[in-house]
């Protein structure tokens, strides 16, 4: 068993690439070698700027001789058959086998594939894997990249080590080579470097300040932030991502700490972050009370004899002409109003067949208002929010947020607040595009609401009325993530709002949808609901039981009753009478009984009990099983039977007053009361007696006892 060492030698590969790269290796070394009837264990791969590692331990010295069999067509069969037959197995007629299937001599090829050297699998194998590799972008080079047919790769392919054990594996990708020779650091060790084997590669490497490993990287660039952070007094912004990212650039980090001017930092701390982050992937700090300080911590790629105070100071200087970009941008930007940059939102396409960015603002500012003022959100100020609404959207065509567009929002709350608007309206135009995602602050403020609130069904019903729904995994317009910061709204802040209800005045043509786009948009949102709820841990089926009901749409009261109903069937009272309404529509379905309802209409429904379920008829099912029930028995009912009766008239109303009332626990606790009355049925009642009416009236309190529980959930949809 031998240990095989691949490097894939190149011109720098972007940071971004390399996450991806090395599980791209993985992924086609594992299918080579699978091809190959090759069984490997533990595979290490690693990255560099410079070139892409890859380990696999205990490879065998060769492959087994295999024997395998091919079952062909019968003696007798057409000459074409068979020669089709041995053309695809490999083999001459000379080499067929006659054997007896069943009783049928038929023609059989016995192939037999010899062991071939691993070395020589893996030089087959190496050219593939180059060939194949899927980059997000790459390049051809040189004389070659004149044809279609020449190797693509990132950056161009300078060098290849392959070796088994101690033994080189031969190969050649494009005229490049496989050899022993790898590169050190391009500037501590800038010679070639020869590598033994798997065994001594990244010890090699680190003694010419190579380290190979990403993730021993990004741990060196982790906690050396951290320490030069620590040893100014300072304390180190985490970000993880940027980690990665300078890992990523470097093979020998080196952390170091620098500090800029101070009168930067009258501009806002997010435009420093961002401005240092993405332009020169910079960490920045903060002091001891938690504000941004005037520091940031670089990551060099080399060990400076003057301990890096020439790399710090050209990192300054270099850092220092970025935010004087900024700085002008935050000065230029303040001096014109935000209600006079709205005025360049009428040149802005918001979508062809729906306006501009203006008119989407008056439509906002309009519906934020309408929220207001129609008590859905309670404690703004109307005035307030539709103020916030028609400022909402003015800082994207500032400077700064031209050149940072993450700053939507964040900027137009800084310029407000320069200009000396009220919190209120300035947090609402910070925080309206929130939230953007699972886990994101959800606004709690009354003014914020309303306006995140409008801007978010403003989309929504904006692209549903000219028919622009999400398709399959297709949402260009983000409608999916819309629908979910609605319901996160009106879930945080307990919003008592029907959706189907919500209107506001037409502006430029653009009504709330009616008819199938009002539907289909309902139908979204109770979608995304259901993905919300089941990655918070509620059962689908139990959701399914609550959105079956129909004629719901108040969010608070449909999660109200969906957590109502998971506490109940988590209880030994809720998973027995969910057997006993199992039981109960068996009974019903299995006789296909009409009863009641097949006297109230004549529905064509193939389970005509579906009408039970019928809001628009639920009344009139209620009041004709109350008469039917209050006109009496035509016989004397047994005793379990009657107690049966008796607990639906005292559940039955208990249950419906509380689910009037919200009071779905309560409405569960009713629920509860049947349940041994209807085990007690089950035992001591024959429900299909040779006397008709008394069958009947059994049924009937079966159908009875269904709908009551209808009234809660559809138990049909829940499992179990």
């Amino acid at each position: 068993m031998s240990d095989f060492l691949l490097e894939l030698r190149s011109e720098e590969i972007p940071a971004r690439m390399q996450a991806g790269a090395r599980a791209e290796l993985e992924k086609l070394f594992r299918r080579e070698m699978d091809a190959a009837g090759v069984a490997i264990g533990e595979v290490t791969v690693w990255s560099t700027p410079r070139r892409l590692a890859l380990i696999a331990r205990g490879l065998p010295e060769s492959t087994e001789a295999v024997r395998e069999e091919a079952k062909g067509p019968p003696e007798g069969a057409p000459d074409a058959a068979i020669d089709g037959f041995c053309r695809k197995n490999g083999v001459t007629r000379d080499q067929l086998e006659l054997r007896e299937v069943k009783g049928r001599p038929t023609w059989f090829a016995v192939i037999e594939k010899p062991g071939r050297a691993t070395r020589d699998l893996l030089a087959d194998a190496i050219p593939a894997i180059a060939r194949d590799f899927a980059w997000p972008k790459s390049m051809r080079w040189g004389a070659a990249s004149v044809s279609t047919g020449s190797l693509r790769w990132v950056r161009p392919l300078s060098g290849i080590v392959a070796i088994l054990g101690e033994d080189l594996v031969e190969c050649a990708v494009d005229g490049v080579r496989s050899g022993y020779a790898t590169l050190g650091h391009r500037f501590h060790c800038p010679g070639e470097i020869t590598i033994g084997g798997a065994h001594d590669y990244a010890e090699k490497l680190r003694a010419c300040h190579v380290i190979v490993d990403h993730e021993e990287r990004a741990a060196l660039i982790r906690d050396g932030a951290r320490k030069a952070a620590a040893d100014a007094g300072l304390t180190l912004v985490e970000d993880e991502g940027l980690v990665v990212e300078n890992a990523g650039l470097t093979e020998w980090p080196v952390p170091l700490l620098g500090r800029f001017d101070e009168a930067f930092l009258d501009v806002p701390p997010e435009v420093i972050q961002l401005t240092a982050r993405t332009n020169q992937k910079y960490f920045v700090c903060e002091d001891e009370g938690g504000k941004l300080a005037n520091a940031f911590v670089c990551t060099a790629n080399i060990e400076a004899a003057d301990g890096g105070a020439a790399i710090v100071d050209g990192n300054r200087k270099v850092l220092a002409a970025r935010l004087s970009d900024a700085r002008f941008f935050w000065e230029q930007d303040r001096k014109t109003s935000l209600t006079e940059q709205t005025k360049k939102l009428e040149r802005i396409t918001f979508h062809e067949r729906l306006g501009t960015v203006a008119h989407k603002v008056e439509r906002v500012a309009k519906l934020a208002r309408w929220l207001v003022e129609e008590g859905i959100v309670k404690g703004a100020n109307p005035d307030l929010a539709e103020q916030a609404a028609r400022l909402a959207k003015a800082d994207l065509v500032t400077e700064m947020v031209g050149e940072f567009p993450e700053l939507q929002g964040l900027m137009g709350g800084y310029y407000a607040r320069a200009e000396g608007l009220s919190d209120e309206v300035a947090d609402a135009i910070r925080d309206h595009y929130k939230p953007v995602g699972q886990g994101d602050q959800v606004p709690t403020a009354p003014v914020t609401v309303a306006v995140s609130l409008a801007d978010k069904l403003d989309t929504l019903r904006s692209f549903f009325s000219i028919d622009e729904k999400p398709t399959g995994s297709k949402d260009p317009f983000a409608l999916r993530r819309a629908a979910l910061g609605v319901i996160q709204l009106l879930e945080t802040n307990s919003l008592r709002c029907n959706l189907s209800a919500i209107r506001s005045e037409p502006v430029d043509g653009m009504p709330w949808p009616t008819g199938e786009p009002e539907r289909g948009l309902l139908d979204f949102f109770a979608d995304r609901l259901k993905v919300q709820q089941r990655e918070a841990g509620v059962r689908h089926d139990l959701i399914d039981a609550v959105f079956a009901l129909g004629n719901e749409d108040d969010l608070v009261r449909l999660l109200a009753r969906v957590n109502a109903l998971q506490a109940f069937i988590a209880t030994e009272d809720g998973a027995n009478l969910l057997a006993a309404y199992k039981r109960a529509s068996n009974i019903l379905k299995k006789e296909d009984w009409r009863g009641i309802e097949g006297e109230i209409a004549q529905t064509g429904e193939e389970d005509p009990l579906a009408i039970v379920d019928d809001p628009d008829l639920a009344a009139v099912v209620a009041a004709k099983m109350a008469e039917r029930h209050a006109s009496g028995l035509s016989y004397t009912p047994e005793p379990a039977e009657k107690a049966l009766i008796d607990a639906l008239h005292a559940a039955e109303p208990e249950a419906a007053r509380a689910v009037e009332q919200e009071d779905f626990a309560a409405a569960m606790a009713a629920l509860a009361s049947l349940r041994a009355p209807i085990d007690r049925f089950f035992d001591e009642v024959t429900v299909n007696a040779d006397e008709e009416k008394k069958r009947a009236a059994r049924l009937d309190l079966l159908a009875r006892f269904r709908a009551a529980v209808h009234k809660v959930a559809d138990f049909s949809r829940i499992e179990g």
